[in-house]
């Protein structure tokens, strides 16, 4: 199993997320995230200063087969993709195992993959 960890632009979220649901992958989590990159700018808007030290994305997990996990990366990574700096990272690692906290079951088998 592959726990699938992507920071994406936030103007990307809601493509992304319907990207998602119409592929092999059942269910995923996301919430907002702040980070700081190394570019580095003041820009104004509407007269006032401000910085771009801190940049708001949505950081969305997602665990999965191994047999999915690069389908999904490609997903992400067609879908995100703006050819602009800031479009964000994937990160990709292994899961040892899993439980379902309902049934008791473990392994990749409690996870509702179509493949």
């Amino acid at each position: 199993m592959k726990r699938i960890e992507a920071i994406i632009r936030k103007t990307k979220f809601e493509e992304l997320k319907d990207a998602l649901l119409h592929s092999d992958i059942d269910w995923f989590e996301y919430h907002d995230v702040h980070g700081i990159g190394q570019s580095r700018q003041e820009r104004i808007y509407r007269g006032v200063q401000y910085s771009t030290d801190v940049i708001e994305r949505v950081a969305i997990t997602i665990v999965c087969r191994d047999v999915i996990m690069q389908p999904t990366v490609d997903v992400i990574l067609k879908v995100a993709h703006t050819g602009q700096v800031g479009d964000g990272r994937i990160f990709v690692s292994d899961v040892i195992d899993t439980w379902s906290i309902r049934t008791g079951e473990n392994g990749d088998t409690v996870l509702r993959d179509k493949k």
